[in-house]
């Protein structure tokens, strides 16, 4: 069974913090807002083209995570256009990014965090 893409990341926060960040990626990030199955939990569904590549998830109540489990996640990788604009829209919403430029090739990125403290990497093809 091997793998033969990505689909999808969920984080799960409360519902005021799932609002935050459905605003955070399609705003700044550029996903839009798309349809979702109806569970029985609250949540959203944020599509790249027609691909549902995040989901946002309210925790159940009671939902506790266990303290001493480590957290490996560093970041979310987009594959972008305009990087011009993508800048223009970061700065005006006054967000600390970081410029790099993948070596040995000309992928631009742009790294920085969302209001949850997810780190987004936006990757950008060399002109």
């Amino acid at each position: 069974m091997p793998v033969t893409g990505l689909d999808h990341y969920n984080l799960r926060a409360s519902r005021d913090m799932l609002e935050t960040l459905k605003d955070f990626y399609c705003d700044v990030v550029g996903l839009t807002l798309g349809t979702r199955p109806p569970f029985a939990s609250f949540g959203y569904w944020l599509y790249a083209g027609d691909a549902p590549i995040l989901h946002l998830s309210e925790t159940r109540v009671g939902e506790v995570r266990p303290a001493h489990t480590a957290n490996t996640f560093d970041h979310a990788a987009f594959r972008c256009e305009e990087f011009d604009a993508t800048l223009a829209r970061l700065d005006a919403a006054n967000i600390r990014y970081k410029v790099q430029t993948v070596p040995g090739t000309r992928v631009r990125q742009i790294f920085f965090a969302d209001p949850a403290g997810n780190g987004v990497e936006l990757n950008f093809d060399g002109d």
